[in-house]
């Protein structure tokens, strides 16, 4: 199956550049490039892709008005941003959007190609290299931000739905979370779901920032056994 891709950046050279990392993989096709938001959302509206890659800072509309959009009206459609270590607080009001990831504009090339793929297969994607510092930052600090009181909806949640929904913020894939909590990959799949679900959230990378902001993971925790890639999937 074809990845279909639409590209978003104001920077002609940028768009370039995607386009011909993307367009080296046969199992991936760029279908459109916009140069603003406004842009974006009537390619989107006519092209229908599977993942949208969004600049932040555009002309007329920025990135982050055009994902909200996306992810209201175009649910089908998968937003990345596209982002730079000096726009923290823009990717952390994209998390809470509901894009199902970002990416950073210096990443390697490998690096876009399996993020595009991630994210096609229903995954989310954190790079590390800014989430970390978003999300202590912005999440789970009171006072800090607009984040809502969660603990009524923290409480919803069984105690296992809770312990993966734990792993996952701290940095787990599906098979780590899996081994430490001695499941099957298809149960953690289950139980993520469900927290999805009883969370009213629409990405398992909303649940990562969901989990900070409630205090049930505080920054600077971890839980080791990250992979090599540099990259945190949550598939």
């Amino acid at each position: 199956m074809t990845v279909s891709v639409v590209l978003v950046d104001d920077e002609a050279m940028v768009r370039v550049g995607l386009r011909m990392v993307l367009s080296g993989e046969p199992d991936i096709e760029v279908v459109g490039e916009a140069s603003d938001g406004l842009e974006a959302l009537d390619l989107v509206a006519r092209t229908r892709p599977d993942v949208v890659l969004m600049d932040v800072r555009m002309p007329r509309m920025d990135g982050l008005a055009a994902a909200r959009r996306l992810v209201a009206e175009h649910p089908g459609s998968k937003v990345v941003v596209l982002t730079t270590f000096d726009e923290d607080e823009h990717v952390a009001a994209a998390l809470r959007a509901g894009v199902s990831g970002f990416l950073l504009k210096v990443s390697p090339p490998e690096q876009l190609v399996e993020a595009v793929r991630t994210v096609a297969a229903g995954g989310g994607l954190l790079d590390p290299g800014v989430t970390l510092r978003v999300i202590a930052a912005f999440a789970g600090q009171p006072g800090k931000g607009d984040a809502p009181d969660r603990t009524a909806e923290l409480a919803s949640l069984t105690s296992r739905e809770t312990d993966v929904l734990r792993l996952l913020a701290r940095g787990l894939t599906n098979t780590q979370i899996a081994a430490r909590l001695y499941l099957g990959e298809a149960t953690v799949k289950t139980h993520l779901s469900r927290v999805l679900m009883k969370l009213g959230l629409t990405s398992r990378v909303q649940a990562v920032v969901f989990a900070y902001e409630s205090g049930l993971v505080r920054p600077g925790e971890t839980a080791g056994g990250g992979d090599d890639s540099g990259v945190c999937r949550t598939p």
